[in-house]
Order: C-alpha cells, then structure tokens, then sequence
C-alpha cells in the first residue's frame, strides 16, 4: 500500500526503537543540564550518561505545569520568561521563531525546524497528502495550535486557509469558495461549521477529511461527521510538548509520537504504573529547543497492549481519560494525590490506594480503600495513624485483595454530596 506511513520510523521493530529512544535520553538530559537552567537546578545531582533507561529515568524529577509556571512567574523581569526551560532565547543565533501564552501566562517558544511541533505525522495518519487545501480553525493568536497544525500541513506538501477561529459565516462561504480538501480544529467548531453551511445552502463537497483535537472526540461526533462524508481522527498534543500521540484507520487507541518518550504514573507521584493501569502521562521530548525531560502533562491515560493493526508498532495509549490533579479540601485542610502516595509508601503491604471523601460538605469524612494481598493484625490502625501524620486528618481504612479498586486513574474520589 503506497504511502501507507509517514517514514520508516512507524514501522521499526519496537526493541530498535527503545534502544534508539534509550540511546538519546541521556544526550538529551546532558543537553538541557548544559543549556536550561531549570533542568541544571532540577539535574544537578544526576549523571547524564547513567540516564539510559526507562528505570533509570524514573528517578528522575517530575515537572507539573503549575511549577513550571512558578518558575517562569519568579524569573520575569529578569531576562528570561521561560523560566530557564526553554534552551533557546531571541533570534538570530537559533533562537525562537515565535513565542505563544497558554493560560497562567505560561509561555512557549516555537523553535526551528519545518515540522516544529511534529504534526506532520499525525496529519498523514488522518490521509492528508501534498496538493491538499487545509482549512485551519485552530487559533493563530496567543496559544499555538494554530501554528502546530499549519506548520504540519506545510511539511506535508500542503496549501493552509489559515481561518482561525470564529467568524462561522465568512469561514463557511471561504470553505465554499475555495474548496478545501481538510480541516484542521476542534471537532465542536467542525460540527458548527457543517451545520451552518446546511442553514446557509452550502454545500462542501471536497471536504472528506478531518485532524481534530484540543477536546474531547467521542463516537457519536465521529459518526455524524461521517454521515455528512466527513472522516476524523483525532491527535492529543500540548502547547508544551507538541504531538504526543495519534489516532489511525484501526481506531483502537492512539500511536504515540517517535519523537518522545511516554511513562505513566501513578497520579501525584514519579512512579511508574504497570501496564494497562491508568495514571498521568508523562513525557519526556526530544526537542533539543525547549528539553522538557519528565514533564507532568496532569492528564490522564493508560497504554494499551499489543501493537496497531495498521503496522504502525509504536505503543498506543487510550487517548485523554481525564485530569491527574485530585486535590480535594476536607474539613479546611488541603489532601494531594502526593499525600496518599506517601502514606502508601509507608506501608509495604499495600498495593494501591484510593481515598474517598463521602457526606456533606462541613460534615465530611475521609475513608483509605486500600488493595493488600495480607491483611496482618494491626494493619489498619497503623495506616490510620499515618493518614492522620501526613493529612492531619482523620480517616477510616478499608483493606480490600489486589485488583479491587477501579481502574479508573483516581487517587482521590470526591463522592459528597454539595446539595
């Protein structure tokens, strides 16, 4: 089947590839000790070199988006509003092309390179080819979505509409006028564009296919696109990292990026979960312009087993299953994901822990379900202390056997009822 994968690198044996990922990680922990000056803060103990596997890496420091916009808060006006993570500055020695702002303000460089953000790749697997027109609905302004998918569409060979978003009637009648072959934006704005061509009298007979992403995108979406001819697939990317993962004809997951290295791990922790069990992604980039190495995206997933039909034999995850951050506020006092863990560790018999806070609010209570394959004399009073050490709260313990507990990627369960 010609053209069936973007390169060659989809299709390597999976050992190749580890060996190839495990090979650049420790040149890319030496380069962002040397050129961020975050990571020569956060790495300074390590020794690049011994970072060459994936338990090697795991010891390593998680970095969550709220601490690296701490970072980035502490060190503006002081000349650099990356907050010593990114390990370029201003043009014109290599430095960044564009900058863009998430919401915090966190702030992101666009380095070089024609496929900066990696989207090409995912933008293939969803049959977009040169000679395509891409009408782009993704902002150009502030976050950079926008650019992602362009700069994409442009490695590929293809022509963009830069549309933008909003401005539904203008951008139906430009659809109308000039005949894209794709769209690239959220499925929601795909939705209301189709839907106010069909008020309109449109029709857009050359759009047939679609990369969607920045929200959710279940079945029911996928199959009204399809009934109005319209195949989607969806990618999940960041502002931070670029392409993580992405969706092909199998539909059954999505194939992770070859330019990054994905763990999951348990939600407030560092620590890497089994395989199949939810936790947060984290990923480590190989962009030798911004090096984010372990960098805590607080969403969450699971991997898959097995490969994707399609012969792609990267691994696949389950697409975005929710958000990692669980905090929860009982009784005034503040309870983290990062708490349970540590009461966790404390006890070696216990497998896995979820905390469930029940009732009403100012009349909650907080109850440790926890997963052991013994239950010796005494073990829950010893848990039931150290809730109390680390929360300064009380809190009940339930022992359950191994494999009780949902699967669901949830530390902490809020189930109180705030009528």
């Amino acid at each position: 089947m010609p053209h069936a994968f973007y390169d060659e690198l989809e299709t390597r044996d999976p050992q190749r590839r580890e060996q190839a990922l495990m090979a650049a990680l420790p040149r890319q922990v030496a380069h962002a000790r040397a050129h961020a000056s975050a990571f020569a803060e956060l790495l300074r103990d390590v020794t690049p070199a011994d970072v060459a596997s994936r338990a090697a890496l795991a010891q390593l420091p998680v970095t969550r988006k709220h601490e690296l916009l701490e970072r980035q808060k502490a060190a503006r006006g002081k000349g650099d509003v990356f907050g010593g993570f990114s390990a370029v500055g201003w043009r014109p020695r290599q430095g960044a092309r564009r900058v863009f702002a998430s919401p915090g303000p966190i702030y992101e460089p666009e380095g070089h390179g024609d496929d900066y953000w990696r989207a090409a790749r995912a933008m293939h697997a969803a049959g977009f080819r040169a000679g395509d027109l891409v009408h782009n609905s993704f902002s150009y302004h502030l976050t950079p979505a926008g650019s992602m998918m362009e700069t994409g569409a442009l490695a590929l060979g293809c022509t963009v509409f830069a549309g933008g978003v909003g401005n539904t009637e203008l951008q139906v009648q430009a659809a109308a006028d000039l005949r894209p072959h794709a769209y690239a934006g959220t499925p929601s704005f795909l939705k209301i564009l189709l839907d106010k061509a069909g008020d309109m009298g449109v029709e857009l007979p050359t759009l047939r296919k679609a990369l969607l992403s920045g929200e959710a995108f279940p079945p029911s979406v996928r199959d009204w696109l399809a009934e109005r001819g319209v195949t989607g697939y969806q990618c999940y990317a960041t502002a931070d990292l670029g392409l993580v993962a992405y969706e092909t004809s199998a539909r059954e997951g999505l194939v992770l990026d070859e330019g990054v290295i994905v763990e999951i791990v348990r939600p407030g922790t560092g620590d890497p979960v089994p395989e199949g069990e939810v936790g947060e992604l984290v990923v480590t980039t190989l962009n030798p312009d911004y090096p984010l190495i372990r960098f805590g995206t607080g969403d969450l997933s699971a991997v898959l087993p097995g490969t994707c039909p399609t012969g792609r034999t990267n691994t696949r995850i389950r697409g975005w299953m929710g958000r990692a951050d669980q905090t929860a506020k009982v009784r005034g006092m503040f309870v983290h994901p990062g708490q349970i863990a540590d009461i966790a560790r404390r006890h070696p018999e216990v497998q896995r822990a979820r905390l469930v806070v029940s009732g009403q609010m100012a009349n909650d209570r907080m109850t440790l379900q926890v997963e052991v394959a013994q239950q010796p004399d005494g073990l829950s009073a010893r848990i039931a202390d150290s809730i109390r050490d680390v929360t300064k709260l009380r809190g009940d313990v339930v022992l359950s056997a191994p494999g009780t507990l949902p699967n669901d990627g949830k530390v902490i369960e809020d189930a109180r009822s705030y009528e």
